[in-house]
């Protein structure tokens, strides 16, 4: 096949900025009516004015061959060999290009084409055993690998923002965690304004971001701050999965002009887009179109109209050619070879393509990767870990993390406070639910006495009180769920470490616990009438206080272990059900089967509730039978109280004991030792149940470490 130019498959690379020095004259790209470039057969498709940056060779070129990726549904409950309601379906098949510095790649496709696949595979968000073919950035290969995370940036297709914080301090929390601490703050300030004049958010830089609940900016500026949060550290390697949805026209152009600046100063861009403006199209620099993970068209958008028209379907004038050839491929996709003849055009036009310009193809100059950062990094490139090329001096050297695991936990902490103080309405209504639970068991245990009935409401009381403390932490379900894939997306690029989370999770929560256990221990403890006076108070505090991190921890655990809010709920209810069933309440100590006593010591209710137990009942000079009492609460309570008198003297007789109406039969001891309770102090009780709530931070740590993949499997 002849064809009236050559191609080569990456244009030079230009102009050695910064992204910041870039992105100060942001207006100079914008082209003139009158001198825009019109589509033509020139073998450079250029549209930017660049005559003030002077040209340099290409240092990166990220390649991918083959790839292909295959996912298989599986229907439950089928256990025949081979599965006969196993469906498979291709979502990448044998696609193949590249994306050099300083050009956008764009993927084209209609839903459910690839796009979001293929970008998710170049960024190693597919798992590696599912995944064939290879992806290589200077002829090294970078898929799965750390270095990667560390040099590359990730754009969702979701807006996961927190939704109370303002603009400006989403873009300030993101240079914290993307910049080294090394960095001064001015300068991070500098490059959190650059991006919010040019991604057309200054008028909205102090508005909270808003939620369902929460009044904030608008959809497209809420978009612009994602891409702004993954841009702040100027990445070599910037993935953008549809930058561009939900913008209107206007802005998505000015979103797409920074993105060439970006890759202007230095870096590849790669970004799935949907149905782009003429004017987005004259800004990128090679496009791949996919049909049903096949590769229909790679190359540039001037090549397009002589691909389609050498196919024999002529673009019409003034007509957006990506419309026309998207348009085209669906009607092929529904006819009954289907888009067939269209791969296998492609293939032989890159096949011509390629043997065309092989010696026009600029190379890396002869740099390896490791040689390209360093250069990278020298003309002001911001690797996470490193400073300045100064301290690049080998591979080894770019740290995983930007910051320490003490900074990182810092920063997170205040980021969670500054989002949690802007809803005070959770933090009322946990204490309104707190007030109202405590008012009412304050009016139904009103005054408990010293009688057997006294005694016997006490324990019932308490047996309420601790689960109660557990199940009022359910409010805490949804709070990691809904902050899940903001943590996935931040730690999928090493923004922090799990650890850190983890920690800045459990100390901003510590505070948060403080003003739920004063209301709920100074409603009961006085009204209830328990006691131990001012001590006995305190320890109460104390115990109700370690409950609720102890609930808080179980709470969190399972909503990490279970990133569904529904189950999640299901499954926290049914295990604090089973912990109150083998707490030694229901069925005592001694009474548990041997095959479920380990369930009773590692229940997490268990210890708070011996502990207000003891705190109440061990005090051998407190008598809760005296006399006649003790035939309360048998066939004989019925009795008048003469015959209760003389059969107490029978009794008395018979045992060879006194036994007056004063004497005291049974202590508050024996009332613990009748409930199994073993021979662990208060104090051991409340070092346990906090201890159990550490535990339960630890398990939810391993639960994001292994759990949390953010992979297509």
């Amino acid at each position: 096949m002849q064809r009236a130019f050559e191609e080569p498959h990456c244009a030079i690379s230009v102009g050695s900025p910064t992204l910041v020095e870039l992105l100060t004259d942001c207006d100079s790209f914008r082209k003139e009516e009158s001198s825009s470039v019109a589509r033509s057969d020139d073998p450079v498709h250029s549209i930017i004015d660049v005559e003030a940056l002077h040209v340099k060779p290409v240092r990166f070129v990220l390649a991918f061959n083959k790839l292909e990726y295959n996912v298989t549904f599986r229907r439950w409950f089928d256990f025949s060999r081979p599965r006969s309601s196993d469906t498979v379906k291709t979502l990448l098949d044998d696609v193949s290009g590249e994306a050099c510095d300083g050009n956008i790649l764009a993927v084209l496709g209609a839903s459910g084409a690839g796009k979001s696949t293929l970008i998710d595979a170049l960024a190693g968000r597919v798992a590696k055993e599912s995944l064939r073919g290879s992806v290589t950035l200077n002829g090294e290969n970078v898929l799965q690998s750390q270095l990667l995370k560390v040099i590359s940036a990730y754009v969702m297709q979701d807006d996961l923002l927190f939704p109370m914080l303002t603009v400006k301090e989403t873009l300030m929390f993101a240079s914290e965690f993307r910049l080294p601490r090394s960095f001064p703050k001015s300068k991070k300030m500098e490059r959190v304004q650059a991006l919010i004049d040019q991604l057309g958010l200054r008028d909205a830089a102090d508005t909270v971001i808003g939620d369902e609940g929460h009044r904030g900016v608008s959809g497209g500026e809420r978009r612009r701050v994602s891409i702004g949060i993954e841009i702040i550290h100027d990445p070599i390697v910037l993935f953008l999965d549809e930058p561009t949805s939900g913008l209107d026209s206007s802005n998505a152009f000015m979103v797409v002009q920074v993105l060439k600046r970006i890759a202007q100063s230095g870096s590849v861009v790669v970004m799935s887009i949907h149905q782009p403006s003429t004017r987005i199209i004259d800004l990128l620099d090679r496009l791949i179109i996919l049909s049903r993970g096949k590769n229909v068209f790679s190359g540039s958008p001037a090549s397009l109209p002589r691909f389609f028209s050498n196919l024999g379907h002529t673009i019409p004038e003034k007509e957006n050619i990506t419309e026309f050839a998207l348009d085209l491929v669906r009607k092929l996709e529904g006819s009954t070879e289907g888009t067939r003849e269209l791969v296998e055009f492609n293939e032989k036009w890159q096949q011509d393509s390629c043997g065309l310009s092989q010696s026009a193809r600029p190379t890396p100059q002869g740099l390896s990767l490791k040689e390209a950062i360093i250069e990278s990094v020298s003309r002001g490139k911001l690797v996470s870990g490193s400073s300045g090329a100064t301290n690049f001096t080998s591979m080894e050297t770019v740290s995983s993390y930007t910051n320490p695991s003490l900074f990182e936990t810092f920063i997170l902490a205040k980021r969670y406070m500054r989002n949690w103080i802007r809803m005070p309405e959770l933090l009322g209504t946990r204490i309104a639910i707190v007030m109202v639970t405590a008012f009412l068991l304050a009016t139904v245990y009103w005054k408990l006495d010293n009688t057997p009935r006294g005694a016997q409401e006490r324990l019932t009381f308490f047996a309420f009180v601790v689960p109660t403390t557990f199940y009022l932490c359910l409010d805490n379900v949804p709070v990691f769920i809904q902050e899940r894939y903001i943590f996935l997306r931040e730690t999928s690029r090493n923004a922090y470490r799990t650890s850190s989370y983890v920690i800045s999770h459990s100390l901003v929560s510590l505070p948060q616990l403080i003003a739920p256990s004063l209301v709920f221990s100074t409603i009961t403890f006085w009204t209830v009438g328990l006691r131990g006076g001012l001590e006995g108070f305190v320890f109460y505090c104390l115990i109700i206080y370690a409950s609720f991190w102890s609930g808080s921890s179980v709470v969190t655990f399972i909503s990490g272990l279970v990133p569904h809010i529904m189950l999640s709920y299901m499954v926290t209810i049914a295990y604090v059900a089973y912990c109150l069933l083998l707490s030694g309440f229901y069925v005592v100590r001694d009474r548990i089967p041997s095959y479920w006593i380990w369930f009773h010591y590692i229940s997490p209710i268990k210890y708070p509730y011996e502990a207000v137990l003891i705190n109440e009942f061990d005090d051998p000079s407190r008598c809760f039978v005296k006399g006649v009492q003790v035939f309360e609460g048998t066939l004989l309570g019925g009795v008048s109280d003469m015959k209760k008198v003389e059969l107490l003297e029978t009794l008395s007789r018979s045992l060879s004991t006194r036994i007056t109406q004063s004497t005291c039969l049974r202590t508050g001891p024996d009332f613990l030792s009748q409930q199994g309770i073993p021979q662990l102090s208060k104090w051991d009780c409340l070092w346990i149940t906090l201890a159990s709530g550490l535990f339960f931070r630890i398990l939810f740590y391993f639960a994001l470490l292994f759990g949390s993949k953010n992979k297509r499997t």
